[in-house]
């Protein structure tokens, strides 16, 4: 109680600032922000070259192979995982990250080139170098957020970092969508590009504050040695604990890839019904239903991402705190139970848009943060590598599932019903792997062991 009232008596004006989002303690506050900021530009850059991608793949008479995309990011992740991990091996941490994002920035540059040089074929590859982007530049910053933070400090202050995350989502649409008309599509690559060395410039002044903070401590830094040799596939492989997040990441992305199909197949449904008694209010058959689903999809994202950001900012520490991540873990799978039953029950659009509002929400807020977290206990090969692993190649696997799965069911005549009631038993799976999680978690905590040093 006397350190806690030290820390409050401490604290500076971006201290108190913070203070009703998460409980932030003296000193804190600052890389607390750059943190958000860097996550903030990282996801804005993200979102702004999903805006390019759409047009390049449609150029290239590709839209019909994005159902193939994810076994292409797939196969090439199973050489790009062991690459980065012997990079890693060989480099510290400043110099993994700093290869790492000019590597993607470099990319940008040559697609811009060969944009303009018109050369064909490049949508799909576009495409499949932005998934591959999304998740390896992404995993890479919450490894560095893991790495500066102990796991007290990441269980309070995630929930700040998380929101610049957030916010960068919904901003990076926002600037693309003003930036697209005066400049181009082409050229938001460049735009992207350089937000991306922006984001790389706020990442090495957090690196340097927390190493001249441990200097000053007198500690040595780790984060100034290479990584061992073992690779990621092999870390995970070999410790149950980082096995059990990769599959907890297969089976949720399996089951929200799934969800959206099944919400896209009932707007479509509901769409054609309103054309069919003739609700179009004058407006062509054809007209009426891309502005049906437009409208909806608009109302939805604006939806999602407002109580996302309710979430992250009100809710989400004070939850991991009081509660812990373990518990933190259930609440998406129960909500998603939930909205499963509604739809296999009751397949009304109205519902569904509820539920999966509420999914995709406490997806991108609380469960994305406590995920995050898991990794807190973990060793620095387990933060970069493993992490790199499961961020990619288990929620790529998830993808390639629900695609199976679509095809079986197309092929089956499967009704909504029968996709939900999947989805239903797939969420009970989902459950049981958090309870091992939440076994293997706690046991972290009490011997004070980490995955990866163990056998």
């Amino acid at each position: 109680m006397n350190e806690h009232r030290t820390t409050r008596a401490g604290a500076g004006p971006l201290e108190r600032l913070l203070r009703p989002f998460a409980e932030v303690r003296a000193g804190e506050a600052l890389n607390a922000l750059l943190l958000m900021f860097s996550v903030f530009l990282l996801l804005m850059a993200y979102y702004i070259i999903k805006v390019v991608r759409e047009p390049l793949i449609l150029a290239g008479g590709g839209a019909e192979l994005k159902s193939y995309t994810s076994a292409g990011q797939a196969v090439l992740l199973l050489f790009l995982i062991p690459a980065y991990g012997a990079f890693a091996s060989r480099v510290n941490r400043v110099r993994l990250i700093t290869g790492t994002t000019l590597f993607f920035v470099s990319n940008l540059v040559i697609f811009y080139l060969l944009a303009l040089a018109r050369v064909p074929g490049l949508g799909v590859a576009f495409f499949v170098w932005v998934g591959i982007f999304n998740l390896m530049v992404v995993a890479q910053f919450w490894s560095f957020a893991n790495d500066v933070y102990t796991p007290e400090q990441g269980r309070r202050l995630f929930a700040i970092v998380g929101c610049g995350q957030t916010l960068g989502a919904i901003l990076g649409g926002v600037v693309a969508k003003y930036l697209i008309a005066p400049l181009g599509v082409y050229q938001l690559m460049l735009v992207a590009a350089g937000i991306l060395l922006a984001y790389l410039a706020i990442a090495r002044i957090v690196n340097r504050r927390v190493l001249r903070s441990a200097a000053a401590g007198g500690a040595t830094p780790a984060a100034e040695a290479p990584l061992d040799r073992r690779g990621g596939f092999e870390l995970v492989l070999r410790d149950r604990y980082l096995l059990l997040i990769g599959l907890l990441l297969l089976v949720l992305n399996f089951v929200n890839t799934n969800g959206v199909y099944l919400l896209g197949k009932v707007i479509s449904q509901e769409a054609g019904r309103l054309v069919a008694i003739g609700a179009t209010n004058g407006i062509p058959a054809a007209d009426f239903e891309k502005r049906f689903i437009g409208s909806f999809y608009a109302d939805y994202f604006t939806w999602v991402n407002a109580v996302t950001a309710i979430v992250q900012l009100f809710l989400v520490s004070r939850i991991m705190q009081r509660f812990g991540v373990r518990v933190a873990l259930y609440v998406l799978p129960i909500v998603a139970f939930g909205g499963y039953s509604l739809m296999a029950l009751a397949p009304v659009l109205a519902l569904i848009r509820v539920a999966k509002v509420g999914e995709d929400s406490l997806d991108y807020s609380l469960n994305n943060t406590a995920r995050q977290a898991l990794f807190l206990a973990t060793s620095r090969e387990a933060k970069y590598k493993a992490k790199a692993a499961i961020d990619t190649l288990f929620v790529r696997a998830g993808d390639l599932l629900s695609a199976g799965l679509v095809f079986v069911g197309t092929l089956w005549s499967f009704h909504i019903r029968d996709f939900a009631l999947v989805n239903l038993a797939l969420t009970l799976v989902w459950l049981l792997i958090v309870v091992g999680i939440g076994r293997r978690h706690r046991a972290l905590r009490v011997d004070g062991r980490a995955p990866s040093t163990i056998g």
